[in-house]
């Protein structure tokens, strides 16, 4: 039993999950700090109009429980739709399901038991509805994306849209009724979101660069395929530029972040910078490096400072 658990967490790449969460604990602890501020066409700072929302334990406990059990559903409805195409290209070809260590009926029992334990953990945000509401499109959104790269190159994109759901999802768990009646309340999670979007993208293309003679051969689309390693490093790039532009822009769009806060982008621009400096074209041996280290350092560290630069108010 204990060996299997390991399996599933393996399968699911549980550790990975350090990308997203940081996040929808950054937008978590930014709703409960935040007075209701209200935008104008004509307004260049937001305008407080309410105290923040109260702080309740069980929305942290639902945060908590509906990123893990969403990301394991998807995580794990990628692994089966993706079982021959892992089986084939020699990088993946010793995962779970090619490699026979967890059976395909096993998998997708563990995918159903996430999706329910996902639209389950929502109602831990009653009487906010907006969780229960939505969680049925941002799963199918989310599993959605396993399919992309049969036909866009934008697939990369759409990881990136998937993850910066999660910001998202946390301010409307805590801020649900002041988002319906004031629809701008949701503007520092957009910021947020875009950020990560265009993060998660970025280093999901450097990740591509990997497999794109594999993706070549099995007529996969990806941005490596379709620009070229060169040119796809040099997209990547310019994610990045555009996530450091939006965190920048995030304290603007969400006014209690300090001088602090300001710190930490500038330091988040140097590990990109930092990041893409480890690969190049002709030499993509330090990919995982720059793949999980340098941004898990990215995310826990802009959860760690943000909070910090909240609590110092």
């Amino acid at each position: 039993m204990q060996q299997t658990a390991r399996h599933f967490l393996s399968l699911i790449r549980f550790s990975h999950t350090i990308f997203a969460l940081p996040f929808a604990l950054l937008a978590a602890v930014m709703a409960w700090h935040a007075p209701t501020y209200e935008w104008t066409v004509t307004a260049t700072v937001a305008q407080p109009v309410g105290p923040p929302p109260e702080v309740r334990w069980q929305e942290l406990l639902g945060i908590l429980l509906c990123m893990v059990t969403a990301r394991s559903a998807a995580m794990a409805f990628n692994r089966l739709v993706d079982q021959k195409i892992d089986a084939s290209n020699p990088r993946t070809a010793g995962r779970h399901l090619p490699s026979g260590i967890l059976s395909a009926s096993q998998v997708t029992v563990f995918a159903i038991a996430c999706s329910l334990a996902f639209v389950a953990s929502t109602l831990l945000f009653l009487p906010n509805t907006l969780p229960l509401y939505l969680s049925v499109p941002v799963l199918l959104f989310l599993c959605g994306y396993s399919l992309t790269k049969r036909f866009t190159s934008l697939a990369h994109f759409w990881l990136g849209a998937a993850l910066a759901v999660s910001p998202l999802a946390a301010w409307i768990a805590i801020r649900g009724e002041i988002v319906l009646q004031n629809p701008t309340d949701l503007l520092p999670a957009l910021v947020l979101g875009g950020a990560v979007l265009t993060w998660v993208a970025g280093f999901d293309i450097l990740y591509a660069c990997q497999d794109v003679d594999f993706d070549v051969q099995a007529k996969l689309h990806s941005v490596p395929v379709k620009l070229g390693v060169p040119g796809a490093l040099r997209l990547a790039a310019g994610c990045h530029a555009m996530t450091v532009l939006l965190l920048a822009a995030l304290s603007w769009a969400f006014p209690p972040f300090g001088w602090f806060y300001t710190a930490a982008v500038v330091a988040v621009a140097a590990l990109l910078i930092y990041e893409h400096a480890l690969v190049k074209p002709d030499d993509l041996d330090r990919v995982n490096t720059a793949f999980f280290n340098v941004n898990a350092v990215i995310s826990l560290g802009l959860l760690a400072v943000g909070t910090l630069d909240l609590m110092l108010l």
